[in-house]
């Protein structure tokens, strides 16, 4: 009888300085998968559901979908949400027990209203039901803020190594690698959390470029010591104001915790010598557009203050009155203003009118009115095949609508907030992204994957907003102390 293994997850970014909660509303939006439906969603797509999936099959052993439930990044977690979502993954567990395995799924930055470490609690208890002897095994994202309530859940978490997470399927496979050999009684993992005294500005996340790139260098190095089966660098997510908030190291081994802690106090020493090139430089709105001149075309600016994936509501029009009051350059730019959709949806493609939109600037919310021309409406549906951040395949912006300015700036309405993670955003409304000096993209570094082939030139530009570059502008009551930038241990 062949062993059987579930997997299951409630998977979410939580920004707790964003006003709105996350509701059912917005899981039932984003995936709220269960049993078959998860096979179906991700078998063949580039995200870690699938690298496990693939790894279950080869090794003959029967896969158990339990219950995947996913969210746009956004603000905390309504508790009734979390109960709602909670209850139902322990209930379908129980259904399918016993089982000799469990892969779990969590993000690793998830908050609630009653519990400040969401992935933590409900982890905690998926161990709790099981008891100690069936392993547990499980994916993180490199954003994850990493509790040891999380880490003595489970057996072994592995992270995305990269950034933009275009790993996610290696990453799946790594974690079903590892529970296949503990199911196989081929090993006894054993791994370790250092919390580092330290959080790393999101802008220099970028795993292919400095300061990021020495660093996964030396983990590469490292996980070939002996008995090591895994190096994790959990770069950490700052908007999240819990005790754990930080970069953190967890560090896999077979059965040989002193090597594990060899590995993760060597990472630490790395980056506390050199945590000053962690912090980044801010370039302001002005400063970038005269930046634009010098650049090839087109520009890719990111708006890091208006991160959708960081849990930002995707409406900030800073950068969009900026570029307005310069004049010079075609743009696009993406906004998420149901209304002024609904608006737009009383005309016909080839109309001119005035249109009224409302976005965020740095003083709270402003209405705008601009002369545009309607060029299309769309159900705001289109697919992604490629390896992208975030690893979906199928994309749902709602209804959509896309006018052009006089000068031939592009803008893109939607009903839904909607990640900039995939080109088919503009090609799936007949956009041709070469064709605009300045591309917008509301993100800081996820959207380099999707735009890099056609953008030769790109800018992290310092907006005002929820997901604001420099971190110690927020107000941090939770968080731990010492912990550079905020203090220098």
């Amino acid at each position: 009888m062949s062993k059987r293994i579930a997997l299951l997850g409630i998977y979410h970014e939580s920004n707790t300085f964003a006003e709105s909660l996350t509701t059912m509303i917005d899981f039932q939006k984003g995936h709220s998968l269960a049993g078959q439906d998860i096979r179906k969603e991700y078998q063949d797509a580039h995200h870690e559901v699938g690298g496990m999936i693939e790894v279950i099959d080869q090794a003959g052993m029967e896969l158990v979908p339990v219950v995947f439930s996913e969210a746009t990044p956004g603000g905390t977690v309504s508790a009734e949400t979390y109960e709602t979502l909670l209850n139902a993954m322990l209930a379908k567990l129980e259904e399918v027990l016993p089982v000799d395995g469990v892969l779990v799924v969590p993000h690793g930055a998830g908050v609630s209203e009653n519990f400040r470490d969401m992935d933590g609690h409900w982890i905690s208890l998926i161990r709790e039901r099981l008891g100690p002897d069936v392993p547990i095994a499980g994916s993180l994202d490199l954003h994850a803020n990493v509790s040891k309530l999380m880490t003595d859940s489970a057996d072994a978490f592995v992270s995305y190594k990269k950034n933009p997470h275009i790993d996610q399927r290696q990453t799946g496979r790594a974690v079903a690698d590892i529970l296949v050999k503990m199911v196989e009684k081929k090993a006894k993992p054993k791994q370790i959390l250092v919390q580092v005294p330290l959080a790393i500005s999101i802008e220099q996340q970028f795993t292919s470029d400095e300061p990021c790139k020495s660093l996964y260098s030396l983990a590469d190095e490292l996980s070939k010591t002996e008995d090591i089966l895994s190096v994790s660098i959990l770069l950490g997510f700052p908007y999240a104001d819990v005790a754990e908030m930080g970069t953190s190291l967890v560090v896999v081994s077979d059965n040989n915790p002193d090597a594990a802690w060899q590995v993760g106090k060597q990472l630490e020493t790395y980056i506390l010598d050199n945590r000053e090139s962690f912090v980044g430089t801010k370039n302001d709105i002005p400063a970038t557009i005269q930046m634009v001149a010098e650049k090839e075309k087109p520009v890719l600016l990111l708006d890091m203050g208006d991160n959708i994936g960081g849990g930002s509501p995707g409406n900030n029009i800073c950068l969009l009155e900026g570029l307005e009051a310069d004049g010079t350059y075609k743009y696009f730019v993406c906004l998420y203003d149901p209304a002024a959709v609904e608006r737009a949806s009383g005309y016909q493609p080839g109309d001119s009118f005035i249109l009224s939109m409302k976005g965020t600037v740095k003083d709270g919310l402003k209405d705008i009115e601009l002369p545009v021309t309607l060029l299309r409406l769309s159900d705001g549906n289109f697919k992604e095949d490629n390896p992208r951040h975030g690893g979906q395949v199928n994309y749902y912006m709602g209804k959509t609508a896309v006018v052009s300015r006089p000068n031939g700036s592009v803008i893109m309405l939607t009903s839904l907030r909607v990640p900039p993670f995939s080109l088919g955003q503009l090609t799936s409304c007949d956009i041709d992204p070469r064709s605009f000096d300045v591309i917008v993209a509301k993100g800081v570094v996820a959207p380099i994957a999707a735009y890099a082939p056609v953008c030769p030139s790109i800018i992290q530009v310092n907006t005002p907003g929820v997901t604001q570059a420099d971190m110690t502008m927020f107000d941090h009551k939770n968080r731990r102390k010492p912990l550079f930038p905020f203090e220098n241990p």
